[in-house]
């Protein structure tokens, strides 16, 4: 526990070393670890440890499929016959997996900033509302309701930046870098249209002013159609690829505008054409990690496990491919996605935000890493 925790000093910023002649408080140290030990004790089973330096993924690539429950995705008859029977033997499956809220939007903005569910945000924010802040509670969560959140908010993107790691977030359909409505305007983007069916919603990035006021949004928060190019080399592969395929093509859809049958049977289509150019690239083979999850389960359904900001968006499941990873296997660890968040910033060295630093919150681990 020592060890552990003095490490996390290091890694977080924590620690400074003390002036010739003086040393740190034991005490003090032994206290915090005592305080860790008991939160952790919340979630019925003690917090994954961290990867070491060997295991650290160097490329993240998250992919968000849409409203699927664990029960409907990871069976022997699943729609999605490519990622239940052809990938899941190449990862980990992680089986005990949860969305936060409902709906889509809560789920993408935990995933990249560890805040959670306010009620515009569960709305799906029909309009593009700036967040009205009454203050900032614990770990850091900002306390109010609305979309946009103020620069003082912080996210993974711009922590990479600060760290001088690389990002992008592809969407599919957006066209336009950094495609958002005016503020306080609605959102034309919630329904599908032929030959455009992009979501401002799935695209978590834009509800941050810190991102959308940088010239950051325009470089970074990108058309799909970029990631091809971009994996052609691990110099220009980002660090971090967060990746949202369109309204069809994520499995939300059923029927599609364009007439596809939509659902994961489409969905199923889609991953089958691209998951092999990710897992090919350059970047990947390296030292890649690429997560497939689900926004939330379908319906209402909501998690019955106790977690670090919850789980009421129901059991998911996750899958995780990496070199690095215990391909062939299961782990029934708790997560969520203020989970994947922390993984990621563990990944790269960063604090964890928001509800990433819950005590007792699980992190990818030697269930998933296998060295």
């Amino acid at each position: 526990m020592r060890a552990a925790l003095i490490h996390r000093w290091h890694r977080h910023g924590w620690y400074r070393r003390p002036p010739a002649g003086r040393t740190l408080l034991l005490p003090a140290l032994l206290a915090v670890a005592a305080l860790s030990g008991l939160a952790a004790c919340g979630t019925g089973q003690p917090p994954s440890p961290s990867p070491t330096a060997g295991t650290k993924p160097g490329h993240v690539f998250v992919i968000n499929l849409e409203n699927k429950s664990f029960r409907d995705v990871w069976n022997d008859q699943s729609d999605a016959e490519y990622l239940s029977q052809t990938l899941r033997p190449q990862g980990v499956l992680l089986s005990r997996y949860y969305a936060v809220g409902h709906a889509s939007l809560p789920n993408y903005i935990a995933q990249i900033s560890g805040q959670g569910p306010n009620s515009a945000t569960k709305g799906d924010c029909p309009v593009y509302e700036a967040f009205d802040s009454s203050g900032t509670s614990s770990l850091g969560q900002e306390q109010g309701s609305g979309c946009v959140y103020p620069q003082s908010v912080p996210t993974v993107a711009g922590q990479l930046t600060a760290a001088g790691k690389t990002w992008k977030a592809y969407m599919e359909d957006m066209g336009d870098p950094c495609r958002h409505p005016d503020p306080g305007t609605e959102d034309p983007d919630h329904a599908a249209a032929e030959g455009d069916q992009y979501a401002t919603r799935h695209n978590p990035f834009v509800y941050f002013a810190g991102i959308t006021s940088s010239p950051e949004c325009q470089r970074n928060d990108v058309d799909f159609s970029r990631l091809a190019g971009d994996l052609k080399s691990v110099a220009t592969t980002p660090n971090l690829s967060y990746i949202s395929p369109n309204l069809c093509n994520d499995g939300h859809d059923s029927p599609c505008v364009d007439g596809r049958e939509g659902g994961l049977v489409s969905a199923d289509v889609w991953l089958r054409r691209h998951i092999p150019e990710i897992m090919s690239s350059p970047a990947y083979k390296q030292d890649g990690m690429l997560v497939i999850t689900f926004d939330e389960a379908e319906g209402k359904e909501s998690g019955k496990a106790e977690l670090p900001g919850g789980a009421a968006g129901g059991l998911i499941g996750t899958l995780v491919l990496s070199p690095l990873a215990r391909a062939g296997t299961t782990s029934d660890r708790l997560y969520n996605h203020y989970s994947l968040l922390a993984s990621i910033e563990d990944a790269f060295g960063l604090p964890y935000l928001g509800y990433a630093a819950a005590p007792g919150l699980n992190r990818f681990g030697s269930d998933v890493f296998s060295r």
